[in-house]
């Protein structure tokens, strides 16, 4: 494991412990996306999901959002499922929303928008994945 500074385990902790509303950017109602799965297992652990996706879809029984800007309640953390050239307009609206918390998934790094989200006082994890992260460093 590398010692960049997205992937700081105590960070890592902190979000997984912390942050319990997860908006999922990216999130639609296909199955075969890794952002289902992803979703299921932090639904199955406590958390309560926000599907982010144009479409608005329904999924696992939440209520979904074509922006996080339309999600009328607060957000913890802000779960990316984008591409690296995306991910940082993400990051920026989740520090517009007042999240606590960034997160991007597996090969989704952006350096400049960890530095700015960390600079608008936001905790950030990058290139990594929640539910893999869950049994090294999760809430016990």
């Amino acid at each position: 494991m590398t010692n960049e500074p997205w992937g700081d385990r105590d960070t890592i902790r902190e979000v997984l412990a912390k942050c319990d509303t997860w908006a999922i950017v990216g999130l639609g109602d296909n199955p075969s996306r890794a952002a289902y799965g992803v979703a299921k297992f932090l639904q199955q652990h406590g958390k309560r999901i926000v599907p982010v996706h144009p479409s608005a879809a329904t999924v696992h029984g939440e209520q979904g959002y074509a922006s996080l800007a339309d999600i009328p309640f607060p957000v913890d953390c802000v779960d990316v499922f984008r591409r690296s050239a995306d991910a940082g307009a993400v990051a920026d609206e989740a520090v517009a929303i007042g999240a606590k918390a960034v997160w991007f998934q597996l090969d989704v790094v952006d350096e400049p928008a960890f530095d700015r989200t960390r600079e608008a006082g936001l905790s950030m994890v990058m290139d990594r994945c929640p539910a893999i992260e869950w049994s090294a460093n999760g809430p016990r």
